[in-house]
């Protein structure tokens, strides 16, 4: 038997990279699948990738009028959310005193504010039973050049997890969050980097994973999963971090 099945699976930024990975995962688990994201053409590619009956939808978790959208058509379509992945984000790696008043604001809105109402919003369709899983960062733990807005964005969301589970609990609703290490899918090709910078960083990076290699975000995935089965029922406000020993 899936784990999933008559389970309704949400993935916000399930469009692309690890969110698209996760929301497969669940349909091949038998859940109904909901994603959420900013961008039409990927939404649509996003779609055909995952197939069965998956329920796309444009929204901007930064924008609360367009979370209380989402959820009102995930109500009126499936009435409940079984599994919530707060995995929309946005990494943008700039040196401290290049930060602009505009990064700090959108990256805030996004990865600590969105994940924050996300929650919040879907409150009225998580049932007792259901799993919340936040999408952190190893850099919520680690120091590194270039993210003093997005890691402490991250390491919110850590906190989040815990914060959330004292709150939610009562209601029989369990919060954990992941913290991906390097992942091929990622955000670091979205940047401005030349090619030659590109390498450069990957390299320098990978060398700092003990097993030398990024993840795959399949990988990723399937400790989701994991934190939204009945496997993990008694794991509550904790982090699983998934970095190939690079916190080491």
């Amino acid at each position: 038997m899936k784990r999933f099945d008559g389970k309704v699976a949400v993935v916000t930024g399930g469009n692309s990279g690890i969110g698209l990975a996760t929301a497969m995962a669940f349909a091949r688990e038998g859940a109904s699948v909901v994603i959420t994201g900013r961008d039409e053409t990927s939404l649509k590619k996003a779609e055909g990738e995952i197939g069965g009956s998956t329920l796309v939808l444009r929204a901007d978790v930064s924008q609360l009028a367009e979370l209380d959208m989402a959820m009102g058509k995930i109500g009126e379509r499936f009435k409940q959310i079984d599994a919530l992945f707060v995995n929309a984000g946005i990494a943008k790696l700039v040196p401290f005193d290049q930060v602009t008043e505009a990064v700090f604001d959108e990256t805030v809105a996004i990865n600590l504010k969105g994940a924050f109402f996300t929650v919040q919003k879907a409150l009225p369709l998580l049932r007792p039973g259901s799993a919340v899983v936040l999408n952190a960062s190893i850099n919520a733990h680690k120091g590194m050049p270039g993210t003093s807005v997005y890691g402490s964005t991250k390491a919110a969301v850590v906190n989040l997890a815990k914060t959330m589970s004292a709150d939610l609990a009562s209601r029989g609703i369990r919060v954990n969050a992941i913290s991906p290490g390097p992942v091929e899918s990622a955000l670091l090709s979205r940047g401005r980097m030349s090619e030659a910078e590109l390498k450069e960083t990957r390299d320098w990076i990978q060398n700092q994973v003990l097993i030398k290699r990024f993840a795959k975000s399949d990988e990723i995935a399937e400790a989701v999963l994991y934190l939204c089965s009945s496997a993990s029922a008694f794991v509550v406000g904790s982090e699983l971090i998934i970095d190939g020993g690079m916190t080491l």
